[in-house]
C-alpha cells in the first residue's frame, strides 16, 4: 500500500488565514451592501469614501486571492503527484476534480456571481494540467511571467489566477511546502524584500485609492502584500507562534471550501434581513464575519475530531476517485487483555499440552 503524505501544516495555516481576508472581501458583493444608497446619488456625484472601505481596499482587497490561487496550484502539484502513485491514470483523476469543482461553482454562482470557484476549474484544465507535462523550471519561468505582465497591465482580478496557479506549481515540484523548516534564512529574505516593496506600492494605491476597478497600483501592492504576508506566516510557523497560529487557522484551512461555500448562503441572508443594500453597515460587516468565521472555527475543530475531511471536500474527493472514500478518522484499537506468554523452546512443556507432532485426538 503507498504511503499517504502527511498534510502540511503551512498550508493549512495559510490557507485559513486567507480564508478570513476573503470572508471580509466578499461580503460586500454578496450582500450588495450600499448600492440604493449609489443609485441614489446624482449625475456625477461620488460616494464619499469610507475608513473602514479605505483599509479593507489597502490591507485586505487583492492580497488574499493571489494567496489562495497560488495554494490552489500547490495543492493540484501535490494531488497530482500522490494519485500518481496510486493510478495509473492520474491526469484522468485532475479532470474529474476539475469538473467536479466547476459544477460546484456553477451552483454557487447563483448567490455569488463573480465566485473563485468556477474560473479555477476552468484555468485549471486549460492551465495546469498542459503544464504538468512542462519541467519545473519552465512552469516557474511562465508562472512569474503570468503573474508580473498581468498586474503591470493593472488587471488583479481573474488574470492574475494562471500566473499565480503556475507559481505554486512550480514551489510544490521543487518540494519547498515541505522543505521550509530548512528554509527560514531564505524565508526571512524574502519576507523582508517584499515587505519593503510593499510599502511604496501601498503608498502608490493610496494615491488612487478612490478609483474603481482594479489599477496598476491596485494589482501591483496586492501582488507583493500577497507574497509579504505569505512568506510572513511561513517565518511565523517557525517560530513558538506556531502553535497558535495551527490552533486558530489550521481547522478552517483544513475545511476551506466547506467554510467559503456554507458562508455565502448566510451572509445573503443576513443581509436582506439587515437590509445591508440600503445603506453601508461596516460594523454590521465586520460583526458579521467575526461571529461567522468563529462558528466556523467552533465546527471545524469538532468536525475534524471524528472526521478526516470536511463535507464538501469529503464529496469533491469521492467525485475524484469515483467511489466513495473514507470519511470517519480511524481510532485504535484498544488493547486487549495480555495474552500468557508462550513457553519457551526450551522449558518442559505443561502437562495438560501435547507433546509436539503427537495427535490431539486418541
Amino acid at each position: 500500500m503507498v504511503e499517504r503524505r502527511r498534510r502540511i501544516d503551512d498550508l493549512d495555516v495559510l490557507r485559513g488565514f486567507a480564508l478570513c481576508g476573503i470572508l471580509l472581501v466578499n461580503i460586500g458583493p454578496v450582500t450588495q451592501m450600499g448600492y440604493d444608497a449609489v443609485l441614489a446619488l446624482g449625475p456625477g456625484e461620488a460616494a464619499p469614501l469610507a475608513a473602514p472601505e479605505a483599509w479593507l481596499d489597502m490591507l485586505v482587497a487583492g492580497r488574499f486571492f493571489p494567496i489562495f490561487s497560488f495554494l490552489f496550484g500547490i495543492g493540484f502539484a501535490i494531488f497530482l503527484e500522490s494519485a500518481g502513485r496510486r493510478h495509473p491514470r492520474p491526469r484522468l483523476l485532475l479532470v474529474r476534480r476539475l469538473v467536479a469543482l466547476g459544477l460546484l461553482g456553477a451552483a454557487h454562482q447563483v448567490l455569488h456571481p463573480g465566485e473563485a470557484l468556477t474560473p479555477y476549474a476552468v484555468f485549471g484544465l486549460l492551465v495546469l494540467l498542459p503544464a504538468s507535462y512542462l519541467p519545473r523550471w519552465a512552469v516557474l519561468a511562465l508562472g512569474a511571467v503570468g503573474a508580473v505582465v498581468p498586474a503591470a497591465l493593472g488587471s488583479g482580478g481573474m488574470l492574475l489566477i494562471p500566473g499565480m496557479f503556475l507559481l505554486g506549481m512550480a514551489v510544490a515540484r521543487y518540494r519547498v511546502p515541505e522543505r521550509l523548516g530548512e528554509l527560514t534564512g531564505w524565508t526571512a529574505l524574502v519576507f523582508a524584500l517584499l515587505a519593503a516593496a510593499s510599502v511604496p506600492a501601498a503608498l502608490w494605491q493610496f494615491g488612487e485609492v478612490r478609483d474603481t476597478g482594479f489599477t496598476a497600483s491596485s494589482a501591483v501592492a496586492g501582488l507583493l502584500m500577497a507574497g509579504a504576508y505569505t512568506s510572513g506566516i511561513a517565518l511565523l510557523m517557525r517560530t513558538p507562534a506556531a502553535g497558535a497560529l495551527r490552533a486558530v487557522f489550521a481547522p478552517l484551512g483544513r475545511m476551506a471550501l466547506t467554510n467559503y461555500v456554507a458562508a455565502t448562503p448566510v451572509v445573503f441572508a443576513v443581509g436582506l434581513l439587515l437590509d445591508f443594500r440600503a445603506e453601508e453597515r461596516w460594523g454590521a460587516l465586520f460583526a458579521l464575519a467575526g461571529v461567522l468565521l468563529a462558528a466556523q472555527w467552533a465546527f471545524s475543530a469538532l468536525w475534524l475530531r471524528a472526521f478526516r475531511y470536511g463535507p464538501l471536500e469529503w464529496a469533491w474527493r469521492c467525485a475524484t476517485w469515483w467511489e466513495a472514500v473514507p470519511l470517519r478518522v480511524s481510532r485504535p484499537a484498544p488493547p486487549g487483555p495480555p495474552s500468557p506468554p508462550s513457553p519457551s523452546p526450551s522449558a518442559p512443556l505443561p502437562p495438560s499440552a501435547p507433546e509436539p507432532g503427537a495427535s490431539c485426538t486418541r
